[in-house]
């Protein structure tokens, strides 16, 4: 046994080892410890002194306790990790070394424990570990393989996954050369076999995509990646990488077929179609649109509507995209009007559809317009076609009408004259009634002639319009109907301005001023001179002529449907036959005019005139 100074004494010199040393006794209890070994592990010496060594760091490791037992019998001790729980109950981990403890007298009186704690460093091995499992995982799953020549011995070394790629055995040695010729022969070989050259005298890394054709025939897409690594100045080895990138190659090549598919489509339809942007841009246009705009589409892209557009379709436009990308509800099948900064009008059939992202909200739109334009042409055709012909059926009745209606008296008359004449036996009576016939006939053929002057208008629909100058035009009508207007003491005021012409079929045009002028007068007021006021001004696509008279008036409400009608008369005057305003509408019609009427009995009369400035 120790003496009482030796002990003092070799607890003083442990204490100041410049290692982490316990010293235990034959029940492995604590005796001595170096500070180190207190401060390494966190410990007090109250608290650890006479405490067995396995209960002090919850160690349960049959290893080290079968190590401590080999030592209490004078065997030799092995080196070993321990984990273990501190006081906060964190894993730890120490490096031990233990060795027999000998008295003066050789014998065996405990195990002396040297440790170190290596925590830090099972930490680092085990993050290390994870990380090379995680690479290893990513690399198979990325298909991502490494690769190394030495440079010294021109020794090449493949992974295992960039073996895999090749389709090479686990066993398979490539060189320099082998490993160059699976790249396809061509752009790929030569590009690689460029970029060793070059980083072998030049220090140049690389990372190209290329092909390559496999042990077993597969063409493939990889990325090739290489880095010079030097030794001061001295150049030792490349090291690179292998990614097999097919799948992600043959997916874009895909997309892009589609791509191009969906181009070609859009580009073919026969509609407009774009993409606008939050802000209304135009982010994408196809054929059509930009064939609608005249521009091509790099000068389209990124351009709204106030700059394609006048600003009022533009707000209109602006005001839609706002309300489809807000409301998330689509615009279909509307019809719109653009008018373009030349004031070209189109009308289209129109849709937009909001474009929605993964959070819901509208990114932007799509938008379809159908040049509908031809179309409505021929519907206003339609409908002007379809009028003409209601309106052509309904003078064809009122014609038929008027023509059974004269031709029926006249034939009456006829047959009534002809009993008379073939009855009658007075041969003055008879002499008389041949006189009669005369009239009979004379009016019949003034019938057809006023007839056939109504087809003659009806029929020739195609006679060319020429410009004349109205003013002109009503100076000569005025000489031509001077005795009747000298007659009957009346006043012509001319008004139209000098330089009005208008377009007009010629031979019409002097026979509606001479009926209207020769009406005003005939039906003067008794009591006043008859006074004929014409004017005229320009409106949009027509001229208008309005004339004017004091005459006795007509009453519109009584008269007004009829007042055009053939043989109606409304005044008791000897002249008057109704077949003038008949005629003259029937002309004005022709020259795809009209003509209205305004007039107060007592006061007068006004005919307005719409002149069609169209051929």
């Amino acid at each position: 046994m120790l003496s009482e100074f030796q002990v003092n004494v070799n607890d003083y010199l442990i204490k100041q080892l410049p290692t982490s040393t316990a010293f235990l006794n034959r029940k492995l209890e604590v005796l001595y410890a170096s500070d180190k070994w207190y401060k390494e592990f966190n410990l007090s010496p109250k608290n650890v002194i006479g405490e067995n060594i396995s209960i002090l760091f919850k160690a349960k490791n049959p290893e080290w306790e079968q190590t401590l037992k080999q030592c209490l019998d004078g065997k030799s001790g092995k080196n070993g990790i321990v984990s273990f729980f501190d006081k906060s109950n964190k894993e730890k981990w120490f490096e031990y070394n233990n060795a027999s403890w000998y008295d003066d007298q050789e014998n065996v009186i405990g195990v002396i424990v040297q440790t170190k704690d290596i925590t830090e460093k099972i930490h680092a091995e085990q993050k290390l570990k994870k990380l090379e499992l995680l690479l290893k995982e990513k690399s198979e799953i990325a298909k991502i393989g490494s690769w190394e020549l030495r440079i010294a011995d021109n020794k090449v070394t493949w992974c295992d996954i960039t073996k895999k790629i090749h389709e090479v055995p686990k066993n398979y040695m490539p060189d320099v050369d082998t490993s160059i010729n699976f790249y396809k022969n061509g752009f790929s070989r030569n590009t690689i076999s460029m970029a060793v050259f070059h980083a072998i005298n030049n220090g140049t890394p690389w990372n190209e995509k290329l092909q390559m054709i496999t042990a077993k025939g597969k063409e493939l897409w990889v990325i090739a990646a290489g880095k010079p690594v030097y030794e001061g100045e001295k150049l030792v080895s490349i090291i690179g990488t292998f990614q097999d990138i097919t799948a992600q190659v043959e997916s874009e090549m895909k997309a892009k077929e589609n791509e191009h598919l969906l181009t070609t489509l859009v580009d073919n339809l026969p509609i407009n179609i774009y993409f606008k942007d939050l802000e209304s841009r135009k982010v994408f246009v196809n054929k059509s649109e930009c064939e609608y705009l005249g521009m091509p589409q790099n000068k389209l892209l990124g351009k709204n509507d106030f700059q394609l557009y006048n600003k009022e379709i533009a707000q209109i436009s602006r005001n839609e995209d706002l309300e489809v990308m807000h409301n998330l509800e689509p615009i279909l099948g509307m019809e719109t009007t653009n008018i373009k900064k030349n004031g070209e009008k189109t009308t289209f059939i129109t849709s937009k559809i909001p474009l929605k992202g993964e959070d819901g909200n509208a990114y932007g739109l799509v938008g379809f317009s159908m040049d509908i334009t031809p179309m409505k042409q021929k519907e206003e055709e339609l409908r002007n076609l379809i009028n003409v012909t209601s309106l052509q059926n309904k003078k064809l009745i009122n014609f038929a009408h008027i023509v059974s209606h004269n031709l029926r008296s006249h034939s009456a008359n006829f047959s009534m004259l002809l009993d008379f004449f073939v009855n009658e036996e007075n041969e003055k009576e008879k002499q008389n009634i041949i006189g009669m016939l005369v009239d009979a006939s004379d009016n019949l053929l003034e019938t057809l002639d006023n007839l056939n002057d109504v087809v003659a208008i009806n029929t020739n629909i195609n006679l060319d319009k020429k410009s004349v100058n109205l003013s002109k035009k009503i100076d000569s009508v005025q000489k031509n109907l001077i005795a009747f207007l000298q007659g009957n003491d009346a006043i012509i005021e001319n008004k139209v301005p000098n330089d009005i012409n208008i377009k007009v079929v010629p031979a019409y045009i002097e026979s509606i001023l001479m009926n209207f002028i020769t009406n005003s007068v005939k039906y003067k007021d008794p009591n006043r001179k008859p006074i004929v006021s014409l004017k005229a001004k320009k409106l949009e696509n027509y001229t208008l002529l309005s004339i004017s008279d004091n005459g006795l008036g007509i009453d519109l409400n009584k008269y007004g449907d009829k007042l055009f009608g053939m043989y109606k008369t409304f005044h008791n005057h000897s002249d008057a036959k109704g077949i003038g305003l008949y005629i003259t509408k029937n002309q004005i019609e022709a020259m795809n005019g009209y003509v209205t009427t305004q007039s107060e009995v007592g006061k007068g009369t006004t005919f307005n005139i719409y002149f069609n400035e169209n051929n």
